[in-house]
């Protein structure tokens, strides 16, 4: 990743402690959690609501920060860096697709995938133009790419927001819950697109309460009461992904 040291496992939290104050009481969240995660690996984060799990999507993020602990991605101390750092860092290095799309709704599809180069300085405004149409292309919306988001589809938006996750080619992702305002037909189209981008390499952290599409995922971490219930991996005749055509993630 850009502008940390190589590190063995993209992700390492470890003895991750989360709490929060209310009414002048304090309610722990997270409490000692230590996990890794190898690059190119697909993760899928569950549990009963309430447990934690968003909370340590974003301290992987660096949208929250732990009480105690560290959070480190391919080296990065992500738990240490100042509110300015952390948008720079987050802007270059992880993709985040959310469930409730959060694409700007006066900005075409197209300008929405733009966005996150321009914050970030990357590309020039050409080749942000083209790589956005790419990234579209690359989700079936090509033909969208100028329509604002409230016109067309919720399952467009959301693949409209992993084209703009993925603007600039972050090795990490992360989705929490992002088929959960979809019906079952667009979340499995989603969740393919999602197997090709593990294929082509990247590394994906999903949280999601679809059953379906859990035993699908190669491993699962399940989350109880702010700890880690259980770590586990599919048996291989279990996790079958589709080998589709390889997506050129090519700057262009």
């Amino acid at each position: 990743m850009k502008g940390c040291n190589e590190a063995e496992n993209i992700v390492e939290i470890k003895e991750v402690q989360k709490s929060y104050q209310v009414g002048g009481n304090t309610v722990p969240v997270l409490e000692g959690i230590s996990l890794s995660v190898e690059a190119g690996e697909f993760l899928s984060i569950t549990g009963p609501s309430g447990n934690g799990k968003s909370t340590l999507l974003n301290m992987i993020t660096g949208i929250d920060r732990p009480t105690q602990g560290e959070v480190l991605v391919n080296g990065c101390p992500v738990h240490q860096m100042s509110e300015n750092q952390l948008a720079k860092w987050r802007g270059e290095n992880v993709g985040i697709v959310f469930q409730f799309f959060q694409l700007l709704p006066s900005l075409s599809l197209q300008q929405n995938v733009v966005m996150p180069m321009e914050f970030a300085g990357k590309y020039r405004r050409k080749e942000r133009l083209e790589r956005a149409m790419h990234l579209l292309d690359m989700v079936g919306l090509a033909d969208q790419a100028y329509k604002l988001p409230g016109t067309v589809s919720g399952g467009q938006q959301q693949r409209a927001a992993i084209a703009r996750a993925l603007a600039n080619d972050p090795s990490l992702l992360i989705a929490d819950e992002p088929t959960g305002n979809l019906d079952s037909k667009t979340a499995e189209n989603v969740f393919d697109l999602f197997l090709k981008l593990v294929d082509e390499g990247k590394t994906l952290i999903m949280v999601t309460h679809d059953a379906n599409l859990v035993q699908r995922i190669p491993r699962i971490v399940e989350i109880r009461n702010g700890v880690i219930h259980c770590d586990s991996i599919a048996a291989p005749e279990i996790f079958t992904p589709v080998r589709t055509e390889r997506i050129s993630m090519e700057r262009r």
